[in-house]
């Protein structure tokens, strides 16, 4: 996808040509599947709990109408539509109309300011506006948020009429329990009919939800233990919301295994993918094939560039804590999809709740890539926009099934549950103070020194590639830094370079969005 560039027939001769070819041929000297030297040297880096931006890059800096600023385009437009409005349209003398439509307008006009004027995010694919868009409504419905949350039960209920007419209904939970039975001879004519009935919308939903949020954690051990701790949390909370009570081959072999499992491995295969594949954009117009257009096309709708997640949670004190956190906001995100939708009488297969699932897998993928860069990158101190407001709109929601339904989630849970999770506690705090202040290793001040330099050095190339500025000529320095000078002793004398003090290529025009 990315390297569509590489089937091309080069034609001869320009120096910038050149430069591109040999870029090329260094990075898959043999042609094969990925660079077998860097992925050995990969493993390397990896051992050392390091999280590398591992993938060769170039980009031409081609910069077409699409990816220009259209910032006073965007503006006449709005500006015109409200002459429309202000002048030619007659006047409705309807409150209720013109309340809805004067609210609408104002979403409106916010995330056009939002999604035209606002920086970009650490995703450029397919375009950085789309991002800027998801930002936008992620800000909006953290405001619809906060005034629900100042309402009654009833009268936010009622505010979904105006979204359809069929919701703010009492609801009949449905339990998955019941029969556990397998294979019920009970029923000749249909043995299996419990375990079929189980197979309905959402065993789907459970594969493709689960296969996204790998790609959104890209660590392997992360998903699993959040899967398999979100099993063990429908069976604690059963006694409050009827449909988390399911059958024990539901909850450990169709979701947990299955659905959940099966996502999670081609998660990890797509994330072994993009970290093997070479990242080479060239402009549309600049390849001339129509094979090679199309590949391009497609691409657009992939990673730009590559950034492995390596959490690292044993490596510190806080690493461990902020990885527990992670985990924690995950699972009450999961938590809140059904409690929200039982306090305020929203259908299970509603198009409401599938809409707020995709867009929290959206603001949840920009999130915890600045999350990461804010724990990884040494230079990196502001924790980023996309986290900020996805936090607070995970908080915000469990504040209103709170102050809606406190009776519910108040309600005790039986002593056999309380002693699971007081032993499960007591276990984590104890293995917790025991790793990190009883057994845990003195790293020399050099080691620590020599890891942060080389994290820094990564996290620059990926900045770097983020501002357009990237060279490849500033690779060779990454994967050789000992032989660059770049992480001498901090005791030595020597002057340290930087790995992007060598001349870029031709900076790229600041037009583009």
């Amino acid at each position: 996808m990315g390297s569509a560039g590489l089937e091309e027939n080069e034609k001869s001769p320009t120096k910038k040509q050149a430069n591109k070819k040999n870029f090329v041929k260094e990075a898959s000297p043999a042609k094969t599947a990925h660079d077998w030297r860097k992925y050995s040297n990969r493993e390397v880096v990896g051992s050392d709990g390091i999280s590398p931006v591992e993938v060769e890059f170039y980009d031409d800096g081609t910069v077409t109408f699409f990816w220009r600023a259209h910032t006073l385009t965007v503006l006449f437009v709005m500006i015109a539509a409200l002459i429309y409005v202000a002048v030619f349209e007659p006047v409705i003398l309807d409150t209720q109309y013109n309340t809805k439509r004067g609210l609408v307008a104002c979403v409106v006009v916010f995330i056009l300011l939002c999604a035209t004027v606002t920086p970009n995010g650490p995703f450029r694919r397919p375009h950085p506006a789309l991002w800027r868009f998801t930002f936008s409504l992620s800000i909006v419905y953290e405001l619809v948020l906060i005034f629900v949350l100042f309402q009654t039960a009833d009268d936010a209920r009622k505010l979904l009429k105006h979204f359809d007419n069929k919701l703010g209904e009492p609801l009949a939970e449905r339990s998955y329990g019941g029969s556990c039975v397998i294979y019920d001879d009970a029923m000749p004519e249909n043995p299996w009919h419990n375990v079929i009935d189980k197979f309905d919308a959402f065993v789907p939903t459970h594969f493709f939800g689960w296969w996204l949020k790998t790609l959104i954690l890209r660590d392997w051990w992360l998903c699993t233990i959040i899967s398999i701790m979100f099993e063990i949390l429908e069976y604690t909370l059963e006694h409050q919301l009827p449909n988390f009570s399911e059958c024990w081959w539901d909850h450990w072999i169709m979701d947990a295994l299955l659905c959940n499992g099966l996502g999670i491995i081609i998660g990890i295969q797509t994330l072994k993918y993009f970290s093997m594949k070479t990242y080479y954009w060239r402009g549309l117009w600049n390849i001339p094939s129509y094979r090679g257009k199309l590949k391009r096309m497609i691409a657009q709708f992939g990673p730009y560039n590559w950034v492995q997640f390596e959490w690292r949670p044993l490596s510190s004190l806080g690493r461990w804590c902020a990885t527990l956190g992670i985990m924690f906001i995950f699972l009450l995100t999961e938590l809140n999809t059904f409690y929200l939708k039982f306090v305020l009488w929203v259908p299970p297969d509603h198009w409401l709740n599938l809409v707020r699932l995709f867009l929290v897998l959206l603001w949840g993928a920009v999130a915890l890539r600045e999350t990461f860069q804010y724990f990884d990158d040494p230079d990196c101190e502001n924790f980023g926009r996309q986290s900020w407001v996805i936090l607070s709109i995970v908080i915000t929601e469990f504040l209103i099934v709170a102050r809606f339904d406190w009776e519910t989630i108040t309600k005790p849970l039986p002593r056999h549950v309380v002693l699971f999770w007081s032993i499960f506690f007591l276990l984590l705090l104890t293995w917790t103070v025991f790793r990190f202040f009883i057994a845990r290793d003195l790293q020399k001040n050099a080691d620590r020194w020599l890891e942060e330099q080389r994290r820094r050095l990564l996290w620059l190339r990926a900045k770097s590639i983020e501002l357009g500025i990237y060279s490849p000529e500033s690779n060779d320095r990454l994967e050789n830094p000992d032989e660059a000078g770049h992480l001498e002793s901090p005791t030595d004398n020597q002057p340290r370079s930087s790995p992007l003090s060598t001349k870029p290529k031709k900076r790229r025009v600041n037009k583009a969005d």
